[in-house]
């Protein structure tokens, strides 16, 4: 009996998004972008169908699965040209953090919204200061001591679709009573919010999901705003980022796949001389590669998302991270190769290329570094010492 690395449920949800995305397709989202919109048409018939929420729990609305099939969905609506960013941020995070730390209460207020589209979560740990440094997070939350509210101050930078978002899960930071020292902890906190401010970033990179920077001035927040316990705050904060990394290994493996496609399709019928060009060995090898180098990610991320479903959350950090560093790398060498394989016509907007060298840097940039990942891996996997 041959094993399968993918269920039957799984290959009958990867045909089923991949046939949603290509109803959207490329076209829809560039012309999203210029219009300056956002994908709200494709993020409600997601939503409708269940596929925004497959992560999450049934009994809030969700789908039951994991992050196994969250990914499933990502890399298929990318493979079709048609990705949806905060697929990442809304239910791989937020809605992962909330299901598992969360009260019953905040779980009732937001994971059935989260899973059907009408609410949406974004994610804010990225600071002006601290970059790949989450130890130097200044955003600081105290107690307000007559009222037992909390007050959020502190900034924010690159935090994705706020102008979206119904609330921002806020990574502060809390004093430790016993030893004076600030931890971590998760706030949601409501774009609405008085001190609440957020300020467009304006990017070179064009995209439906803008990107913002937010100033929290003494933000008031009730006591219930804290997600989980105080006092495991790492604990609750990585078990958002592993899927964040393999959400990201899933946003840049379709956006290999769709360049991908796109060359394999032009070397087919492009004919210069006698032969189509993907005759020539030239051409044909570095597509094949492309294509190896993608399916190896690919493998990666199922390991990770498996690894973390089955709730080995320390397995599932160092597969999430080389998943998201493979996959990011994996993205870049298609989309240059799939570029490369059209000459000028890969740099014309009829073919809708160009802009995807751009957008394929971000898997190698964010959520983290390849240089950080290449950190970790050398002292937590290889156990050398840390250079920093």
């Amino acid at each position: 009996m041959t094993p399968q690395i993918e269920t039957d449920e799984h290959k009958a949800l990867r045909a089923a998004v991949a046939t949603l995305g290509a109803k959207y397709g490329r076209d829809y989202i560039t012309r999203t972008i210029a219009e300056g919109r956002h994908p709200t048409e494709l993020w409600q018939e997601a939503g409708k169908l269940g596929y925004l929420g497959v992560n999450l729990p049934e009994e809030h609305g969700g789908g039951g699965g994991g992050i196994t099939e969250l990914s499933i969905v990502l890399e298929e609506l990318g493979a079709a040209g048609s990705p949806l960013l905060m697929l990442v941020v809304s239910p791989a995070i937020c809605g992962t953090v909330i299901a598992r730390f969360g009260t019953e209460d905040q779980k009732r207020a937001w994971l059935p919204g989260l899973s059907d589209g009408s609410l949406l979560m974004a994610f804010g740990i990225t600071e002006p200061d601290a970059g790949s440094n989450s130890h130097r997070i200044t955003t600081t939350a105290r107690r307000d001591p007559d009222t037992g509210d909390w007050l959020l101050t502190g900034r924010k930078v690159f935090i994705s679709g706020v102008d979206m978002a119904d609330a921002v899960l806020i990574v502060g930071r809390t004093e430790d009573a016993r030893t004076g020292r600030l931890k971590p902890c998760l706030f949601i906190v409501p774009t609405d919010a008085e001190g609440f401010r957020k300020h467009p970033i304006d990017m070179e990179l064009q995209a439906a999901e803008k990107q913002f920077e937010l100033t929290l001035d003494d933000v008031r927040l009730p006591a219930d705003a804290l997600v989980g316990d105080e006092d495991a705050g790492l604990l609750q904060l990585f078990a958002g980022l592993n899927p964040e990394r393999i959400m990201t290994a899933a946003f840049a493996i379709g956006m290999g796949r769709y360049a991908l496609s796109k060359a394999i399709e032009y070397a087919r019928d492009r004919a210069v001389w006698k032969t189509p060009i993907g005759a020539h060995q030239a051409i044909a090898h570095p597509l094949a590669q492309a294509h190896i180098d993608l399916e190896l990610a690919r493998l990666m991320m199922q390991k990770a998302a498996q690894l973390y479903d089955a709730g080995d959350d320390a397995g599932a950090g160092e597969a999430a991270n080389m998943a998201k560093y493979a996959a990011g790398e994996a993205c870049v060498r298609a989309v240059d190769q799939a570029v490369h394989t059209l000459g000028g016509n890969g740099l014309t907007r009829e073919f809708g290329l160009a802009s995807l060298i751009t957008a394929a840097r971000v898997a190698r940039i964010a959520p983290v570094s390849r240089e950080m990942i290449l950190n970790y891996v050398s002292h937590q996997t290889l156990g050398l010492p840390k250079s920093y």
